[in-house]
């Protein structure tokens, strides 16, 4: 590690002047997501210190006035004069792209802040930006406005401390809001966290009479990371497998290899694979290696195990990971990233590193823990079993829409436009409610699929169960892009699918377990915005023979009031369901995209989602109990 952290090892590659008028090209967009990112890219840095083993402690603080501060007790950027460019170094990395100590090695071994760009990227994003640096006994600060230094580095006092502080507000007149979410930044710091073991995280919201705090510390890395995940589920083994090391690559140098592995008795995969802390959501090559590594190891021990008379064809991949909860990160000092957003790994050199790497972790391991190995065995042949099972309904379903020449079901009302951009699918609860739907519809580019009967949770059913089932087979085949891992969403027939539900507690009901289904085997549908909730108004309200609707009971109340009517001249009915409004009614408030109300579904915090739909779908009565008990207060409208 260097010590001397100077001037010298800052590295210039000029040009600040387009992210003012281009600023998509830096954070993505200039929405909710964008102004967040700018939090991430400050404290990217102050992890890539933590990685080097000098920062043991981050704190994000949500200031009125939508101001951020992210303070770290880091080295503390150098504030000494640039040999080259004559300004301090504390300016040039706030002020100019690409300046910063990513690019030089011996500085940051690893980085996650690859290019440099983050804090002067935020700087030219904030109406003003705050830099106050505690090094070698002296407090330095300096301010700038919409990315420009006012002043030079200047020296304020004395300290003790050591580190960076960062104060800014966005500049709104180009960020679209400067309104900070903080279960969002939250749920990012949380994971930051468990990827950097023993590391302190807090956030605190001074927005609050009452300041709200999280803090996250896990010594466990990873491991902690898996075990939050499984919280609530049954395990087959108490412990995670927990490996970790290193390995030496001629190009890349020290590679750092951690991975944490638990199955639990559920059917579904939850992995995670992380480069320098970078959420890798489409993979790469360390995924690559560490997938190859599981199944080629459990075929080898399944060949000299018992377990080998029960079932000797051997494993697929898909049947080595189901009930896997699994966590990977990886420390890479060169990562080369395909696409802009650092969603997949490219490094070739990777793969074969990772796989070598955990086949011999995880051999040493069940060699000396047999229970683990036995578990895990027994686990994956019912898993085999039941992906031939899979394999023989998804036949028989073929074979079976092969007879009929549409390959549609006779519940769906298609529309006539085939051009899934302007497609939307409704899935209506009950068949009144269907038919007012098919009348009132426009039928050009808006479908009709009635659901009946007592839908499937498949939160505890294997995927043969899902595909062949009667409730669900007909969503399937009404989509059109197959379920699960054959799931291909480039088919998917309408790019708005729309859940329309009463709303009530039996409506809550249904699109509970429909999210359900969307969620586990048909997930892109949500990472691509495609699934929605209609808002069907509880009250039609008449007087002077105008109609008025209300969503909830404060919009009740504030026509009522804004009537200036005396209440027995106004004609009030309460909607117990979709079935008793016509097709003009359902058409004008629920389905009309010119008045309607339609909630989009996304899925913000990947991590929350997968613990609430497991908590709330799942066999354990006890966690779902807790979660009822502490968020009852925060439900609102509940219509029992």
């Amino acid at each position: 590690m260097a010590e001397n952290y100077s001037a010298e090892n800052i590295q210039v590659l000029k040009g600040l002047e387009a992210v003012r008028t281009r600023p998509g090209m830096y954070i993505g967009t200039t929405g909710i997501e964008g102004l967040h990112h700018l939090v991430y890219e400050v404290v990217d840095n102050s992890v890539d210190e933590a990685m080097q083993g000098f920062c043991t402690e981050i704190t994000v603080v949500l200031e009125g006035n939508d101001v951020v501060r992210v303070e770290d007790n880091g080295r503390g950027i150098p504030v000494d004069i640039h040999p080259e460019e004559k300004v301090s170094a504390l300016e040039l990395v706030m002020t100019r792209l690409h300046a910063g100590g990513k690019f030089d090695k011996k500085s940051y071994k690893v980085s996650g802040g690859l290019h440099g760009v983050g804090v002067s990227v935020v700087n030219a994003l904030s109406e003003w930006c705050e830099a106050y640096i505690y090094r070698d006994g002296k407090i330095h600060y300096q301010r700038y406005k919409t990315g420009i230094a006012e002043g030079t580095t200047k020296e304020t006092g004395e300290t003790s401390r050591h580190g960076t502080t960062i104060r800014w507000k966005a500049d709104t007149s180009i960020m679209e809001s400067g309104t900070y979410n903080f279960d969002t930044l939250s749920n990012r710091l949380r994971e930051l966290a468990f990827l950097n073991r023993g590391l302190k995280i807090i956030i605190r919201d001074e927005r609050l009479s009452v300041p709200k705090v999280h803090e996250f510390s896990f010594e466990g890395g990873v491991k902690s990371f898996v075990e939050y995940l499984n919280a609530g589920k049954t395990t087959l083994y108490s412990t995670p497998v927990y490996i970790e090391g290193e390995r030496e690559d001629p190009v890349q140098g020290s590679i750092g290899i951690e991975c944490a592995i638990q199955h639990n008795d559920g059917f579904n995969e939850i992995m995670y694979s992380f480069v320098n802390d970078i959420n890798t959501r489409e993979g790469g090559t360390h995924l690559v290696g560490f997938k190859g590594a599981l199944t080629r190891t459990l075929n080898d021990f399944l060949k000299k195990s018992k377990f080998v008379k029960k079932f000797d064809e051997g494993f697929s991949g898909d049947d080595v990971r189901e009930g896997l909860t699994a966590v990977l990160s990886v420390k890479v000092p060169e990562p080369q990233f395909e696409g802009q957003t650092k969603g997949k790994l490219g490094n070739s050199e990777v793969r074969g590193i990772v796989e070598q790497f955990v086949s011999e972790q995880l051999e040493l391991y069940f060699d000396s823990h047999p229970e683990v190995i036995n578990s895990i065995l027994e686990k994956s042949i019912l898993a085999a079993k039941a992906r031939l099972a899979a394999r023989a309904a998804r036949d028989a379903t073929r074979r079976k829409n092969a007879m009929d020449s549409a390959g549609l079901p006779g519940k769906l009302a298609d529309c006539s436009d085939k051009d899934p951009a302007n497609c939307e699918l409704f899935i209506v609860e009950g068949d009144s409610a269907g038919g007012s739907a098919k009348m009132g519809r426009n039928r050009k580019f808006q479908a009709i699929l009635s659901l009946w009967g007592k839908m499937l949770n498949v939160e505890k059913q294997r995927i043969e169960k899902v595909i062949t089932n009667d409730k669900l087979q007909p969503i399937i085949a009404s989509i059109g892009a197959g379920a699960g891992s054959e799931f291909n969403a480039a088919k998917t027939r309408y790019h708005k699918i729309i859940i329309m539900a009463d709303a009530d507690v039996d409506g809550s009901h249904i699109r509970t377990l429909l999210l359900t289904f969307f969620y586990r085997y048909m997930n892109e549908l949500i990472e691509r915005g495609y699934i929605y909730l209609a808002m069907p108004p509880l009250y039609k309200i008449s007087f002077d023979k105008k109609t008025f609707y209300a969503y909830d009971d404060f919009e009740k109340d504030k026509i009522l009031n804004e009537s200036g009517r005396d209440p027995e001249k106004v004609s009030v009915t309460r909607y117990k369901g979709l079935g008793e409004m016509n097709p003009d009614q359902l058409w004008e408030t629920t389905m009309d995209p010119s008045r309607r109300n339609i909630t989009q579904i996304h899925m913000d915090d990947v991590v929350e989602a997968e613990r609430i739909f497991s908590t709330l779908m799942g066999e354990n009565v006890a966690p779902r109990r807790e979660f009822i008990e502490e968020n009852a207060l925060l439900v609102s409208n509940l219509d029992v």
